[in-house]
């Protein structure tokens, strides 16, 4: 039996963790004297370790991989090797084109299998489909990646260019805002790191320009990344749809519950219910002052730690009566839904 952390396998875990870690530990082991001594030997044992690490990972995750899932593991353990070895120890692999011919073929047979999977969706493009630009990069990059790729870029493009946008509200939708209570603290918090950003900044500036440098770097992505999230509060609202309550918290949260697992709506909840092990408390930043209750247990919130099923949900608005008096006429109305 595989085991388990938290109700999950550990195996899937540890293949996608342990591959770069290896390969991280030989790129730190070719700084040695006795690497730079030997450079050939110390660069053909890299690329091994390197290859057998990704191939390894690829088969514990899956059982039966396929060829292009190979080439993909190859290459990457190519690309590990050209860019993670120092200079005399690449030199050492290039001066050796027998051996570098492997990682090569394989980075060129992966890139153009890739770029012409792009061709192809390019070719039947689908502007309403909301993973195209994550699939897209998907052909060329992991998949966990190219996600994590598209979900930085959306969030550096709320950040820097969605300024006055209209709320994300679908045709039949009803919005009910959350933000004017958020919005106020976030922008406090926001001022106030700027202002620690810049006094911290010139501190480390008269020790380090180099740790001054990655310190600027590190925190101009924070603020983005804060700025996004406070736009974003104002652009996700939560919603009642056709099936159920969209409970969002701008990027932060994004759940559907269905009408039928609500069994009831109640204002202004209870400290006891909302601290309840099978409660989640969505409100961010603020006492909530709704509180669905499930008949049908929903999962767990966070797909890590060990979290019991979800059997009450509170959140915050800012104006909760219309959402009251709107959730209680469509709860008591009966509704079919189509079932996939």
């Amino acid at each position: 039996m595989i085991a388990q952390i938290a109700g999950k396998p550990v195996r899937p875990i540890l293949a996608t963790l342990m591959p770069p870690l290896v390969v991280a530990g030989a790129a730190l082991l070719l700084r040695l004297p006795v690497a730079s001594a030997h450079p050939r030997i110390a660069v053909l044992l890299f690329l091994w370790v390197a290859s057998d690490a990704m191939m390894l990972g690829l088969m514990a995750r899956q059982r039966h991989p396929g060829w292009r899932a190979g080439i993909a593991a190859m290459a990457t353990a190519g690309m590990a090797v050209f860019s993670l070895s120092p200079p005399p120890i690449r030199a050492a692999l290039i001066a050796m084109p027998w051996a570098a011919a492997v990682p090569v073929i394989a980075i060129a047979l992966h890139g153009g299998w890739g770029l012409w999977r792009i061709g192809v969706r390019v070719r039947y493009w689908n502007p309403a489909d909301p993973d195209r630009w994550s699939g897209l990069l998907a052909e060329v990059v992991p998949p966990l990646l190219a996600r994590l790729a598209a979900a930085e870029a959306r969030l550096l493009h709320l950040a820097l260019f969605r300024w006055g946008a209209a709320p994300d509200v679908p045709a039949g939708a009803i919005p009910f805002g959350y933000h004017r209570h958020l919005q106020p603290m976030l922008i406090a918090l926001l001022l106030l790191s700027c202002i620690e950003i810049g006094v911290t900044h010139l501190l480390v500036a008269h020790w380090s320009r180099t740790a001054a440098l990655i310190l600027f770097v590190i925190s101009d992505v924070s603020l983005l990344y804060l700025i996004g999230i406070i736009k974003s509060l104002r652009l996700a609202p939560v919603l009642l749809t056709d099936t159920g309550v969209r409970i969002r918290a701008g990027m932060l949260i994004d759940r559907t519950i269905p009408y039928a697992a609500i069994t009831a709506v109640e204002a202004e909840p209870d400290g006891d219910t909302v601290r309840a092990e099978d409660s989640w408390n969505a409100a961010l930043l603020a006492w909530p002052n709704l509180l669905l209750r499930l008949g049908e247990a929903q999962p767990p919130p966070r797909p890590w730690g060990h979290r019991v099923p979800v059997r009450a949900i509170a959140f915050r608005l800012d104006a909760p009566g219309p959402f009251l008096d709107e959730l209680r006429a469509r709860l008591a109305t009966p509704r079919v839904t189509a079932r996939a």
